[in-house]
């Protein structure tokens, strides 16, 4: 027998579904749905940011069909102006009895004021339903707006024994082709995609999305000492691509100035004490930008860098079924390590997928030894 239980968490899994669409960035993904029982009225979700909320879309669909019936929303309604009205108010307007939340807003500063507002209202909330599921949803968002830094993902294609390059340095391609269409994908689904000076001199990537649907993410390239070439194709196409440096203090003026007049932006963040940009205010700085999620794509050395410091939210592995022999050069990831196996980073839950002839394995990051969170905040 279907009980009212099960009827909210089956018609909160399609509004999670349907949450995944769209590109709303800097905005949350969300999705609605509109129901009378168990049968589906309208639904909807967040597009892009300046255009209609989840809510509001599923509500102008089911018009005057709303009143007196349920409204699903995987995220708590906004009970604030932003670049878009409060849902809140057109939810009271709408006349529907009751509102299923999946998770309340982690926003520290409007926290409970959507659903508390309903409450006061008159109308029904339940709270909490698939709540895990649809915290996943929000998780780069939930990141960037409760710390104000960028979500951030790793990606590797190594081989069996790890390398990304055989001895002579060749490394196009290790992988196969579906798992370079899937990386593509996952560029589309970033808002920027960073990589390190060395990357670019060794491979002069364009790092646009290419053969999959979606939009080009920011190119990032992180260079300490400004060495980036203007002749380079990420400098030539900055006029097309959105494009930025980061750098520390040391870097060229020149050079600088040079490469702002070609459409780059240049982002001066504090040096390490190794003379590198620092992680925390590189993200920061492209959290202050409107840059939710960012996916690294190399090289060693900033692959190591970042995890040193705990900075990787999310590992994406592709792993081909090849060997490149202990003489390839380099390791995927240039970093001390720690001492022990416990203490390693790993994914956790991880998730192993078939990709063409390779191996996926992708999923959160946690760090032991700071007390299995996922990211330093």
């Amino acid at each position: 027998m279907t009980t009212p239980a099960d009827i909210d968490a089956q018609l909160m899994a399609r509004a999670l579904e349907l949450g995944k669409n769209g590109d709303p960035s800097p905005n949350p993904h969300v999705g609605s749905v509109v129901a009378d029982g168990a049968t589906v009225i309208a639904e909807g979700y967040h597009e892009a940011a300046g255009m209609d909320h989840a809510e509001i879309v599923a509500l102008k669909k089911a018009g005057e069909n709303a009143r007196g019936k349920t409204l699903y929303v995987t995220l708590e309604p906004c009970n604030h102006e932003g670049r878009t009205p409060p849902c809140v108010d057109a939810i009271l307007a709408s006349g529907v009895r009751r509102v299923v939340i999946g998770a309340r807003d982690p926003n520290p500063r409007v926290r409970g004021g959507g659903a508390e507002r309903l409450r006061e209202a008159g109308i029904e909330v339940v709270e909490g339903v698939l709540e895990e599921q649809a915290r996943e949803l929000i998780k780069p968002w939930a990141k960037f707006i409760t710390l104000g830094t960028a979500y951030l993902a790793l990606k590797l294609a190594v081989s069996l024994d790890g390398r990304i390059a055989t001895r002579s340095g060749a490394s196009k391609w290790i992988t196969c082709q579906e798992s370079r269409l899937r990386v593509q994908t996952l560029r589309a689904h970033h808002d920027a995609v960073m990589i390190g000076i060395n990357t670019v001199l060794t491979d002069d990537p364009r790092l646009t999305v290419r053969d999959v649907p979606g939009r080009n993410p920011v190119r990032v390239i992180v260079d300490s000492k400004l060495r980036l070439p203007l002749s380079s194709q990420i400098v030539q196409t900055a006029a097309q691509v959105p494009t930025c440096v980061v750098t520390t203090p040391q870097g060229s003026r020149a050079t600088s100035e040079a490469l702002e007049s070609m459409g780059v932006r240049v982002l001066v963040v504090p040096a390490t004490a190794e003379g590198r940009c620092d992680t925390l205010a590189t993200l920061k700085e492209l959290a202050a930008r409107d840059v939710v999620s960012v996916i690294c794509e190399g090289g060693a050395e900033l692959a190591g860098s970042l995890l040193a410091n705990a900075s990787v939210d999310e590992l994406h592995v592709f792993i081909a079924p090849r060997l490149l022999g202990p003489r390839g050069r380099p390791g995927a990831v240039d970093w001390a390590g720690p001492e022990n196996p416990a203490d390693a980073p790993r994914i956790d839950p991880p998730r192993w997928e078939a990709s063409g002839t390779d191996a996926y394995v992708w999923g959160p990051l946690v760090y032991p030894k700071r007390a299995g969170r996922t990211h330093p905040g």
